[in-house]
């Protein structure tokens, strides 16, 4: 346990032996390279460490108000909580000092502590910042999780912040999902591009072939498939910003054989398909969705038709789908939920579909994250013009944070490569596959 400074006494609340700078700290969990400094002139931690300042009255009432993950966040995003030195683009360094976002709940013992801090400061519960998503009462007003409409306004609360803002952020390839480094050299650009090429070689695309890409965004593996491999490909977004982005490009690239259409996934009527890809969709379907999700992309194929699955994923197969009260869940993807990569495996298995390949690129994925930041540090400025201070904050503590969660294994990516087997037993799949 860190050694409590001089300093630590002031501003002490009556009754309570603990400052509200070491409540926050140990809130934080007491990093060792941290030190906090409260709005009464309370400081706990290191005198060498990082200052964490809270500056206002209104980040105590956030944190006390919600002392998890979701009160630290909300007083960083209102300009409440800020850290000395720290680059809002790229936050990565600060999250590993802080031990990233999984920041604990308070124990019991703690909830005294709190109460007086709250007592003695007069805070209230202050308004929500303007970027979080409605309470779970006011969601189910628009619609049960995961129905058509409740999902069409998840994906546009992530997806259509503004196509400008992800071009400076993803780059020219406007491709938001795992990219696959072929080189330790290589850039983003070279490695969304490998990244498409694999899943191409993966599904076995040749010319003439027909592609169903689900959850399509802006329409970087539709492309490169018809302009590489010589398909036919349909995408599909329920994002109407990204759809038009898209429909644009093909248009400007003179591309025939390629659509992609602003609609869900489960408007798709046509069958036949001989390869169908999923890049980034299934965290945005709901885990007990998995089902009616493969069962419905298989019966897209062809018998020996292959499915391409490429998602994040839970570490932990015990973990649960999503939990409410993170961050990302409030800010970044409304209703999204996770689960393990076996779980993926099962549910494919358990529709009939025969699984042939499975990789995990969650150290890609870490690298991807890291790339992005770098772009919003590059055009930090026109970024904040384009969506706003809180949003980029936003993006800046989203991506530094997924960065460390991937690089530190949590969470995953992985791709599982499927066949619709023929009721003789045929797959179409090579016996030693080469991709």
């Amino acid at each position: 346990m860190t050694r409590p400074s001089t300093g630590e006494r002031k501003g002490a609340d009556p009754g309570s032996s603990r400052t509200v700078a070491a409540t926050i700290h140990e809130l934080l969990g007491e990093p060792p390279q941290v030190r906090v400094v409260a709005p009464d002139g309370s400081s706990a931690g290191p005198d060498a460490g990082r200052v964490l300042r809270i500056r206002t009255t209104r980040g105590l009432s956030y944190i006390a108000t919600h002392p998890g993950q979701l009160g630290f966040v909300r007083a960083y995003l209102q300009g409440d909580l800020v850290v000395d030195g720290m680059d809002e683009a790229y936050p990565y360094e600060e999250l590993k000092l802080l031990g990233g976002l999984d920041l604990r709940r308070p124990p019991l013992r703690e909830v005294p502590d709190l109460l007086r801090m709250a007592r003695a400061t007069g805070l209230r519960v202050p308004e929500l910042p303007d970027l979080e998503t409605p309470s779970e009462l006011r969601k189910l007003a628009h619609g049960l999780r995961h129905g058509r409409r409740r999902d069409a306004e998840a994906v546009q609360h992530h997806y259509d912040v503004s196509n400008r803002f992800y071009e400076m952020l993803l780059g020219p390839s406007m491709t938001y999902t795992c990219a696959v480094y072929p080189h330790e050299e290589a850039t983003l650009e070279e490695a969304q591009e490998e990244k498409y090429d694999l899943v191409c070689r993966k599904l076995g695309l040749r010319p003439g072939m027909r592609l169903l890409d689900v959850g399509c965004g802006w329409g970087g593996m539709v492309r490169h498939a018809v302009r590489h491999h010589g398909v036919t490909a349909l995408g599909v977004t329920l994002s109407r910003a990204q759809a038009t982005w898209a429909q644009q490009r093909i248009a400007a690239e003179g591309l025939t054989g390629a659509e992609v259409r602003h609609a869900d996934y489960r408007d798709v009527t046509e069958r036949g398909f001989d390869a169908v890809s999923s890049i980034g969709l299934t965290e945005h379907i709901g885990v007990r969705n998995y089902g009616r999700y493969f069962t419905f992309l298989r019966d897209r194929l062809r018998d020996e038709g292959r499915l391409l699955n490429h998602c994040i994923t839970w570490r932990d197969p015990d973990r649960a789908p999503m939990r409410q009260g993170d961050f990302v869940f409030r800010y970044v993807f409304p209703d999204g939920e996770l689960a393990a990569s076996g779980r993926i495996v099962t549910e494919m298995e358990r529709v009939g579909l025969e699984v042939q390949h499975h990789e995990n690129l969650r150290a890609h994925y870490a690298r991807t994250c890291g790339a992005w930041c770098e772009n919003l540090r590059a055009h930090w400025d026109e970024c904040v013009a384009e969506a706003g201070l809180a949003t980029a904050r936003v993006w800046g503590l989203y991506l530094a944070g997924s960065r460390l969660s991937f690089e530190r294994g949590g969470i995953q990516l992985h791709q599982v490569l499927a066949t619709r087997t023929g009721a003789d037993g045929g797959t179409g799949y090579p016996l030693r596959p080469r991709f």
